[in-house]
């Protein structure tokens, strides 16, 4: 039997990257996928990739009612939750006197309180025994430049991974951390990093990194499937670092 037979997954920011890839593992292990995105094209080109065990929600999800509407749609289709994974997520990479309050509105809220309310609002919906996935990053352990607001909040969702994993555990649902190192995914370009310098750029952050590379998404998807199936069922309230060792350095 496949690991996710039957159950069925929802994944904040899955029409791309490690969420995009993290959807295709869950699907070839017999689970039934939402994914939510914030632009129609890329969520309708995702499902389309995925096959008929996905569907799409398309919201900004900073905005609380996206994830009413993701919630509802999902009841209606599939019933319940197992698999929560809140992966959506944004950086600006900025020195923090450059920082407007605008730039860290919108890190926080899409980083840490679309995150929060994304699984208060979920919980209600999922089965007892499930799994709650929250993506979270390297920089809240390892000091980079211009990471100070993003770091801030990925650091803020390992707290309530910690406080989750007692809060929920009457239910027996897990709650995780998937912390990615540098991974080769779209976000490398929306970070302002050009073609044309690409190989230049991964190979000076490869330098940095024990194992000598870039993680790529299926990597950090077979973790987050290791996090969501049985086989880590003796596993609540760890942050699992899956970043080549660059964490050490």
């Amino acid at each position: 039997m496949k690991k996710l037979s039957g159950k069925t997954a929802v994944i904040t920011g899955g029409n791309s990257g490690i969420g995009f890839a993290a959807a295709q593992a869950f699907i070839a292990e017999g689970a039934r996928v939402a994914i939510l995105g914030r632009r129609q094209r890329a969520v309708d080109d995702a499902v389309a990739l995925l096959g008929a065990s996905a569907f799409g929600v398309v919201g900004d999800v900073g905005e609380l009612a996206t994830h009413d509407r993701l919630v509802a749609q999902v009841r209606e289709r599939y019933g319940a939750i197992d698999i929560y994974m809140a992966n959506a997520g944004m950086n600006n990479i900025e020195p923090s006197q450059a920082v407007s309050a605008d730039s860290y509105d919108i890190q926080f809220g899409t980083n840490t309180r679309a995150v929060f309310f994304g699984v208060t609002k979920a919980l209600p919906l999922m089965r007892d025994g499930g799994s709650i996935i929250l993506t979270g990053s390297i920089a809240s352990a390892k000091v980079l430049d211009g990471h100070a607001v993003y770091a801030g909040s990925k650091a803020a969702i390992e707290a309530f991974a910690r406080a989750w994993a007692l809060e929920f555990k009457a239910r027996k649902i897990r709650v995780n951390v998937l912390s990615p190192g540098p991974t080769d995914t779209p976000i490398l370009e929306k970070l302002g990093v050009a073609e044309s310098d690409r190989s230049a750029f991964e190979q000076s952050v490869a330098a940095a990194i024990p194992l000598g590379r870039l993680a790529q998404s299926g990597e950090l998807a077979r973790a987050a499937l290791f996090l969501a199936s049985d086989d880590s069922s003796f596993i609540t309230g760890v942050n699992l670092r899956v970043d080549g060792g660059i964490a050490l350095t």
